[in-house]
């Protein structure tokens, strides 16, 4: 959103999305392994951040951390991904590391100010864990609609080891040393040529209930 762009009204959110949108946010939108040489803006990135960051989570806490990597950076990420994970990685104009920070709550004060004291409910390595697990992979599920929105493809997957992540870039960095990966998220513009086709999904019936 540009400084010139209104938000949508309150009173305007009920209106269903045209069709084109839900087939590029849903229906149509699939999980990528390849990608056109075409790169993603430094301008499309911080415009991506822009929106997901309007995802609710739990007392606004935001625990999600995200860092983007380009070129030399992401080449970094290979020696931690499984062997079928590498090439659509390499390829990729940018892969999202989605972690979360574990001293997340030490912003609630600045996020939820008006309950600062609600810091004190994330105190304990549980509530910390939990919480900051959850939100951070809701966050990053914003990322992929978001990313979808704006007209780019995702590859969001796990194979991967955390731990080897962690430490190539969190531990020993002065900023990012509490951070701790939670997915993977490759971002491009993809191609058709490695997908599969389209998997089954479960019926309403198989896979929701409605009590009424």
């Amino acid at each position: 959103m540009t400084d010139t762009q209104a938000p949508l009204a309150l009173e305007d959110r009920h209106g269903v999305l045209p069709d084109h949108a839900l087939d590029q946010l849903f229906r149509g939108a699939r999980t990528f392994y390849s990608w056109e040489d075409k790169p993603v803006s430094e301008t499309t990135i911080r415009a991506l951040y822009e929106l997901l960051q309007y995802g609710p989570t739990s007392a606004n806490q935001s625990p999600a951390r995200f860092l983007f990597l380009q070129g030399e950076h992401q080449a970094r990420l290979k020696p931690h991904l499984i062997e079928p994970n590498i090439e659509k990685t390499v390829t990729a104009p940018v892969t999202v590391v989605l972690a979360w920070d574990w001293n997340f709550h030490e912003k609630i004060p600045q996020l939820f100010p008006h309950n600062p004291e609600a810091k004190e409910w994330f105190a304990s390595d549980e509530a910390r864990f939990e919480n900051g697990f959850r939100n951070s992979s809701l966050q990053g599920a914003y990322l992929i609609m978001a990313a979808r929105a704006l007209g780019l493809d995702c590859g969001a997957m796990s194979g991967f080891d955390k731990d080897g992540v962690d430490e190539e870039f969190f531990k020993n960095d002065p900023e990012m040393g509490a951070w701790r990966s939670n997915f993977l998220i490759n971002l491009g513009y993809g191609t058709t040529e490695k997908l599969f086709p389209r998997l089954p999904k479960l019926s309403f019936d198989e896979g929701a209930k409605l009590l009424k």
